[in-house]
């Protein structure tokens, strides 16, 4: 059983079974047929952690770990386990009943560590460790009734044109699977209770604009095929894909940023980009347009109430 060490920031990482392959059918930059091996999803995630950390950074996170790959199980481990190097940061935070001591990644050696352990995926809260009963992030999740982008096109201009009219800066995040984030940073003063209370509120008005083709109803049969317009992630302890997480589908597609101009291109689909395409369009900052500093949602909540 082969192992090797990589150099991450100021740490060297051992990496244990690197030619694993985690996704046969996977086009990695490796050789055709080749499938993406532990080592190519380790030089993926340092080769875009210039980009990925900021987004981490202080977060505490839920792992998504195939330890064998995409054939055998998935762990979705929430707990640092005590064997983690010491310089893994943890955040020990409440749950109902006792406390969760959450991994937070703020470096390219832990972002390596992670991988190493096999975690594809990085889920992340709303909120930060240091805050975490005030989110700075709210999330819709546009989830479409099939595998079909159209709908969530339409829905995120919709979600975008109600969002302008609050004043609210958003930006989109396509999420390596079936359906897109938008995602608005708030200055992280209020609860989550209120913050999701703001965010149903939103959806239904958008609801209301679109019925036949939006709907809020959480049970899956009664949606009657429109689109599900997401709210749940708002609130503590829940998380939403991070940026530049691999997803557990075959091409390894990635959770990627896009500019609100992009998403009218009719190749921008959810799993447009995979961790062999996805550096370049890191390169090009979608986000850099989007306001470093979080809104208040009193404003906003007073404009909504205006519409009626």
């Amino acid at each position: 059983m082969s192992a090797r060490s990589v150099r991450a920031g100021h740490r060297t990482v051992e990496i244990h079974r690197p030619e694993k392959v985690l996704f046969p059918e996977a086009r990695a930059g490796h050789g055709p047929g080749a499938g993406l091996t532990k080592a190519g999803l380790i030089d993926y995630y340092r080769s875009v952690a210039p980009f990925m950390l900021p987004e981490l950074k202080g977060r505490p996170l839920m792992l998504e770990r195939h330890p064998d790959g995409l054939g055998g199980a998935r762990f979705m481990q929430k707990n640092t386990p005590a064997s983690y190097p010491g310089w893994v940061r943890r955040a020990e935070l409440a749950k109902k009943g006792g406390t969760v001591t959450h991994t937070v990644c703020d470096t390219t050696a832990t972002l390596v560590f992670l991988a190493d352990q096999a975690c594809l995926t990085f889920h992340r809260w709303q909120s930060r460790a240091d805050r975490p009963d005030f989110p700075d992030r709210l999330v819709f999740d546009l989830d479409p009734a099939e595998d079909d982008f159209e709908p969530v096109r339409r829905a995120a201009r919709q979600l975008g044109e109600l969002l302008g009219e609050l004043r609210l800066p958003s930006a989109l995040l396509t999420t390596g699977s079936r359906g897109l984030h938008v995602i608005v940073p708030l200055d992280g003063r209020a609860g989550f209770d209120e913050v999701r209370a703001f965010a149903a509120d939103v959806a239904r008005t958008l609801v209301a604009r679109d019925p036949d083709r939006l709907t809020t109803e959480v049970r899956t049969a009664a949606r009657g095929g429109r689109l599900y317009l997401d709210i749940q992630r708002n609130a503590y302890a829940q998380t939403a894909v991070a940026p530049f997480s691999v997803r557990a589908r075959a091409e390894a597609p990635v959770a990627t940023p896009i500019s609100w101009d992009q998403l009218k291109d009719p190749d921008v689909t959810a799993r447009r980009w995979t961790v062999a395409s996805v550096l370049d369009q890191a390169r090009t900052r979608p986000w850099s347009g989007v306001p470093h500093r979080g809104r208040a949602l009193g404003p906003a909540r007073r404009r909504l109430a205006a519409l009626g």
